[in-house]
């Protein structure tokens, strides 16, 4: 009997202690910071974490500004772009359009049409009624430059930028400068005085060392002068 008391006393013991001194597991609830978590804990847990250092890439370069597609002046431009083809375009400011509306009347600009009228003025000088050849070309409102077919090498030529108004008149805003269209084979032309300078080099009598200053002397005695940009000719059949 004093045996059995004896080992309920000490189980008893044993128990208290186990109870008294084993921590309840923590759960997700207590581990949340404010609900009872230690903040030197979670400070510690953050000490843990190694610091990464992130490299940040240079902000990239802004773009560069476009050019203006207007400038706000009034402007026509005429290139020749071949023999066949001209190029043009233009700009008609606010101010140019404000006057046509105060003359033509202030439903004018919206009730015409616009278009190139190109005048082939070869040969003439040009009065404004003169020209060799008139032709117009129709717009959209839109356009501000145009490819012109005209067709004719070698021949000069205006253009002019107007409205056509409902009755067919056409009213002239903006004229172009005087272009002429390239030739579309060789030159007409001839130049003597290169025919004579082949002549003078096959005369000239030359010798190994030869080069352009003695050559240049040569003509210069001959033609009384020092001719300008002349290189030395090559001479068949002569080794190098």
């Amino acid at each position: 009997m004093t045996l059995l008391l004896l080992f309920l006393s000490l189980a008893l013991a044993l128990t208290y202690v186990v109870l008294r001194f084993r921590r309840p597991p923590v759960t997700a609830e207590k581990a949340r910071p404010g609900r009872g978590q230690p903040q030197a804990m979670e400070e510690f847990a953050a000490e843990l974490v190694p610091e990464v250092s992130v490299r940040r890439e240079p902000p990239p370069a802004p773009a560069e500004g476009e050019l203006p597609r207007r400038y706000g002046t009034d402007r026509l431009v005429l290139m020749a772009r071949d023999p066949a083809w001209l190029f043009a375009y233009w700009e008609v400011s606010a101010a140019r359009q404000d006057d046509f509306g105060r003359v033509y009347g202030p439903q004018a600009w919206q009730e015409s049409r616009p278009a190139l009228r190109v005048y082939d003025v070869t040969g003439v000088d040009f009065d404004g009624g003169n020209a060799q050849r008139v032709f117009d070309i129709g717009l959209h409102e839109a356009a501000d430059n145009w490819h012109i077919n005209v067709g004719t090498p070698d021949h000069a030529f205006l253009v002019d930028l107007g409205r056509v108004l409902p009755d067919g008149r056409f009213i002239t805003l903006l004229r172009s400068n005087l272009v002429q269209t390239p030739r579309a084979g060789l030159s007409d032309r001839t130049d003597e005085q290169w025919m004579w300078i082949e002549g003078l080099y096959r005369s000239l009598r030359y010798q190994v060392g030869t080069g352009s200053p003695l050559i240049v002397e040569e003509m210069a005695a001959r033609a009384g002068e020092i001719p300008l940009n002349v290189s030395s000719p090559s001479f068949p059949g002569k080794e190098r």
